[in-house]
């Protein structure tokens, strides 16, 4: 039991880092070398992984708590239809439903484990 409560700290960044997969597949089948960016954004999980920071956890943390944040604006702003959204973000709002949530939860569990736990 301990080792399974040892690792649990790594599973926000393993999200990340298959979020960041996923798109990366997905653009590069589309775009191709235009995608290779997307790359970039996975270098701080991957540090993590290896060599932990709590500064830099908090910091990933406090990003991507802001960047959630506008996405649940973006659902707010569609149930309570303020903005008209075309079909095609509406559909992209739908199906990535799971994906924001996702990120918050995350996200929050980074800045509660760079606050409690030592590395």
């Amino acid at each position: 039991m301990y080792s399974i409560s040892k690792l649990t700290k790594f599973i926000p960044y393993l999200y990340f880092l298959s979020v960041i997969t996923y798109w990366f597949t997905t653009f590069n089948k589309l775009e191709g070398i235009i995608a290779y960016p997307i790359l970039l954004c996975g270098i701080p999980f991957i540090w993590q992984l290896f060599k932990p920071s709590r500064q830099l956890n908090f910091s990933l943390g406090i990003i991507f708590v802001c960047l959630s944040s506008y996405l649940v604006f973006a659902y707010l702003f569609n149930i309570l239809h303020i903005l008209n959204w075309t079909e095609t973000i509406e559909k992209i709002l739908f199906y990535s439903g799971i994906l924001v949530v996702g990120n918050v939860f995350m996200s929050l569990w980074m800045i509660r484990n760079s606050m409690n736990k030592v590395f």
